[in-house]
C-alpha cells in the first residue's frame, strides 16, 4: 500500500477564502470549468464546492505523443471553494465545523478579493477586505492556540507535566504572543522541531497565501495601484472573473483564444493559478514514462530521488537501489530514449540526488 507522503503528494490543495459575494464561486467556476450555483448575497452554504482540475503540462502531451502509453496522467490540484467570511466568523465558530477539515488541510490558500461594483455598494477596498479576512484567520488561530494551552494546564493540575507537553506549551506560549501582535505565525522563526509539534494544528496563518484580485471585464488590466499596495505584503494574481467564468465554458479552444486575446489574457485562469501555486509552494514536476503509462508526479523543490521514489510507491523508496534519469530536455533534443543513451544522457542517480523540474526517472528497487 502506498506511503502517506504519496497520497499527499498526488496533488496539492488549494482553499479559496473571502468575504461574502467576493465572487469566489465565480473563480471556483471559472478554474474548474463546473456550475456551481453562483447566487448574489447569498447566505453560507451547507457545504463547500470541491473539484479536483488537471494541471496543464504541454511536456506531459509530448511524451504520450512520442511514448503512445496506454494511459496518460497529468498532476491534479484540488480546489475547495469555502463559505464567505464575515467579521466575528473565527469567534462564532465558522472556522471548527465538521467541513473545516477540507479547508485546514489546504496546502495553501487563495484569497478572493472583489474588484467590482454592484449592490450593495461598499465603500469597502480591496486591501481593506484582505485585513478583514486576515484579521479573521489570526483570531482563529489565536482561539485554537489558547484553547490547546487550556488543556495543557489541565493536564497539568492532574499531574502529567511531561517533557512533550512543556515543549509544545513553549512553542503555543510563543505563537500566542505573536498572533497577539497581529502577524501570522509564517513570519516567526520556527526551528524544525518547533515545526513538528505544531503541524497537527494545520494554523491559517501558517499556510502560504496568494491573493486574487477579481476585477470586471471593464476594469481588468488597469489596476496597478491595487496590485502594487497588494504586492507589499502578499503575492497577487488579477481575474476577470465572470468574464473568465464564461470563457471557461466555451467548448471551442480556438473561440476560447479569441476572446482570451481581446482581453489581453495570455493564458487560460487555471494556468495562471497553477503556476503561481507551484512557485507560492515549491513544487516542480518529474515524469514517469512507458508504453502502459506517461504521468506527471509533484514533489518539492529540494526533495531527493529516495523522496520522489516514495511518491511514486512506497515499496520503491523501500527497495531503492538507483534512479535512472535523464532530463526532458535531453529526450526532446535526441529525439528518443535510444539516442538519449547513446549519447550518454542517463545518468544513474543515488538516493540523495536532488530531483530537477523536467526529470525522468525509473527507480530501480528490489524488496
Amino acid at each position: 500500500m502506498e506511503n502517506e507522503r504519496s497520497k499527499r503528494d498526488k496533488f496539492m490543495r488549494i482553499g479559496l477564502i473571502g468575504l461574502p459575494n467576493s465572487g469566489k464561486t465565480t473563480i471556483f467556476n471559472a478554474l474548474t470549468k463546473q456550475e456551481a450555483p453562483v447566487t448574489a448575497y447569498a447566505n453560507a452554504k451547507a457545504e463547500p464546492n470541491v473539484a479536483i482540475v488537471e494541471v496543464a503540462d504541454d511536456r506531459i502531451r509530448r511524451l504520450s505523443e512520442m511514448y503512445r502509453p496506454k494511459k496518460t496522467v497529468f498532476s491534479t490540484i484540488e480546489l475547495i471553494d469555502f463559505v464567505g467570511v464575515t467579521k466575528g466568523s473565527a469567534r462564532e465558530g465558522l472556522f471548527s465545523g465538521p467541513d473545516m477539515g477540507l479547508i485546514k488541510i489546504a496546502d495553501a490558500l487563495a484569497l478572493v478579493v472583489r474588484n467590482f461594483t454592484n449592490e450593495p455598494e461598499s465603500l469597502s477596498t480591496p486591501v481593506n477586505d484582505i485585513e478583514k479576512i486576515i484579521d479573521e484567520l489570526l483570531i482563529s488561530d489565536l482561539i485554537i492556540a489558547e484553547n490547546r494551552l487550556e488543556r495543557i494546564a489541565h493536564a497539568y493540575m492532574r499531574g502529567k507535566k511531561t517533557n512533550a507537553l512543556q515543549m509544545e506549551e513553549k512553542v503555543l506560549r510563543r505563537i500566542v504572543d505573536h498572533l497577539s501582535e497581529n502577524r501570522a505565525i509564517s513570519d516567526l522563526d520556527l526551528d524544525s522541531e518547533q515545526e513538528k509539534i505544531v503541524r497537527g494544528f494545520q494554523f491559517f496563518t501558517q499556510k502560504p497565501l496568494t491573493v486574487i484580485l477579481n476585477s470586471d471585464e471593464s476594469g481588468f488590466g488597469k489596476n496597478g495601484d491595487f496590485l502594487s499596495e497588494i504586492e507589499k505584503k502578499h503575492r497577487v494574481i488579477e481575474f476577470a472573473g465572470k468574464f473568465e467564468m464564461e470563457l471557461s465554458a466555451l467548448n471551442d479552444p480556438e473561440e476560447e483564444k479569441l476572446f482570451m486575446a481581446d482581453m489581453g489574457i495570455q493564458e487560460s485562469a487555471r494556468d495562471r493559478l497553477t503556476r503561481l501555486a507551484y512557485g507560492l509552494l515549491g513544487y516542480i514536476s518529474f515524469f514517469t514514462v512507458g508504453s502502459d503509462e506517461v504521468r506527471a508526479w509533484n514533489i518539492h523543490d529540494g526533495n531527493t530521488a529516495l523522496d520522489a521514489a516514495g511518491t511514486i510507491h512506497s515499496d520503491l523508496a523501500r527497495g531503492f537501489i538507483r534512479a535512472e534519469c535523464f532530463t526532458y530536455d535531453d529526450l526532446m533534443a535526441c529525439g528518443s530514449e535510444k539516442a538519449v543513451r547513446e549519447k550518454g544522457r542517463m545518468k544513474l542517480k543515488g538516493r540523495n540526488y536532488l530531483v530537477q523540474d523536467g526529470n525522468i526517472l525509473s527507480i530501480r528497487f528490489n524488496v
